[in-house]
């Protein structure tokens, strides 16, 4: 018998029992859809947030001081013990481009046009090297020493009327202190510019830390401070000061270029400055702190590790319903031969062979392994489109995963089909005319 034959007789049997062919494939659509739509998502996810970092971003190093058993992402656990002095020191060293520090500013509210807009954690005060060319969407990098501020578009387009560069934005901070900045800048997303502040859209407004942190700090202004700072011994008031310099939550260390050796350098030299015992950090780190300094690229790597482990797990439980799917098949293949008992004696006494019968039974086993998982992957792809839509990140579809439900499809036809095919065609020609 033909492939061809076996194909439109396979169709026949599968049409003549729509209902139960379709539940027979559910298990195997819903496992091929839960793996492909996962998939999707990981690597959807994976690439929106590498694509966050440019080029001139992966040469910077973001570090901050924390418990070395402390668990969660960066800054988790930090405390304030970075000084200018240091920032300084660390600028000159050998390897290092630039050193900068990095700290949160609590706030009340922003203000413009007479529109009050509350806001928490809006303010970033950084160094102007933060603020990455490529970032921008118009308008430069404050400067330091100036009452500038970049802002992104979450904060331009909050009140009534757009906030444009060259506009004054007044920010009223944590005490009931008020600050004017100018805006210079107007950041191309509202997405996270570092690690620091993750990647969700947020709304943000970027200042020099000198004047809008160093100098409210240490003409003790109050009212400033990141939500993560937290006294220590050798602190006053809210724990973001030693002596006269102001405490940074983080530093940014940017190397001389984005290739591994230099940046390896720039590491090695910055942590050993802050470590020695010519540093203010060295006294604060105490014997519980510990400097940790990475890159862009090696924190979303310890992200990208948990995703890999979660879509390991999810592929695993889609793996069952697989499983469960072939035993679907396997059970009504059985009982299709049992029904068509004497079928397959008429097919045996006009001359079919024993390879037709284990033909005839295997093809129609594959074809619904086949329609299981064509409409798995159009499932698992539409899952995946919706659910990238509604995250708002790039679409990236794993082709090599399409070309594999379709296999897995075929082998799980085959496997579960075998058995039945071979009973079948053991059946007794002379018994199965006898079959009531």
């Amino acid at each position: 018998m033909r492939p061809l034959e076996f194909g439109r007789l396979a169709w026949r049997a599968i049409r003549s029992h729509r209902l139960r062919s379709a539940l027979t494939t559910l298990g195997i659509v819903i496992g091929i859809a839960a793996v492909i739509a996962f998939v999707t998502l990981g690597a959807s996810l994976q690439a929106g947030l590498v694509g966050d970092i440019s080029p001139d971003d992966q040469r910077n190093l973001y570090g901050w001081a924390a418990d070395p058993d402390t668990e969660g992402g960066p800054l988790a656990g930090a405390q304030p013990v970075f000084s200018q002095d240091d920032l300084d020191a660390v600028s000159e060293r050998d390897g290092v481009d630039a050193a900068y520090g990095y700290m949160p500013i609590s706030t009340q509210a922003l203000v413009y046009g007479g529109e009050l807009s509350p806001q928490s954690d809006a303010l970033v005060a950084a160094g102007p090297p933060y603020i990455r060319p490529d970032t921008l969407e118009e308008g430069r990098q404050f400067e330091m020493g100036e009452r500038e501020a970049v802002i992104n578009p979450a904060v331009a387009g909050q009140f009534e009327e757009n906030v444009s560069v060259g506009d004054e934005l007044t920010i009223a901070l944590q005490g009931g202190q008020q600050t004017t900045v100018t805006v210079v800048g107007i950041t191309e997303t509202s997405e996270g510019l570092s690690p620091f502040e993750g990647f969700e859209p947020s709304p943000r407004v970027y200042v020099p830390t000198d004047p809008y942190y160093t100098e409210e700090v240490e003409s003790a202004t109050g009212g400033v401070g990141g939500e993560n700072a937290s006294e220590n011994g050798s602190s006053a008031g809210n724990g973001t000061v030693v002596g006269e310099d102001a405490l940074f939550l983080a530093i940014v260390v940017q190397a001389e270029s984005a290739d591994d050796a230099d940046v390896d350098r720039a590491r090695e030299s910055a942590l050993a400055y802050l470590e020695s015992e010519d540093s203010d950090t060295s006294e604060l780190l105490g014997d519980e702190l510990a400097v940790t300094m990475q890159t862009s690229t090696e924190l979303l790597q310890q992200l990208q590790d948990v995703l890999d482990l979660l879509q390991s797990f999810i592929v695993g439980i889609a793996a069952i319903s697989l499983v469960v799917g072939s035993i679907g098949i396997a059970n009504i293949m059985l009982v299709s031969v049992t029904e068509r008992t004497r079928e397959i004696g008429i097919m045996k006494a006009v001359g079919a062979q024993n390879r037709d019968v284990l033909g005839l039974f295997l093809t129609e086993a594959v074809v619904l392994g086949i329609i299981g998982a064509i409409l798995g992957t159009a499932l698992g792809l539409l899952v995946g489109y919706a659910g990238t839509w509604y995250i708002d990140i790039p679409l990236v579809y794993p082709y090599g995963y399409v070309a594999l439900a379709i296999a897995v499809g075929i082998l799980v036809g085959v496997l579960s089909g075998l058995y039945p095919a071979w009973r079948a065609a053991r059946t007794d020609p002379i018994d199965a005319l006898r079959y009531e």
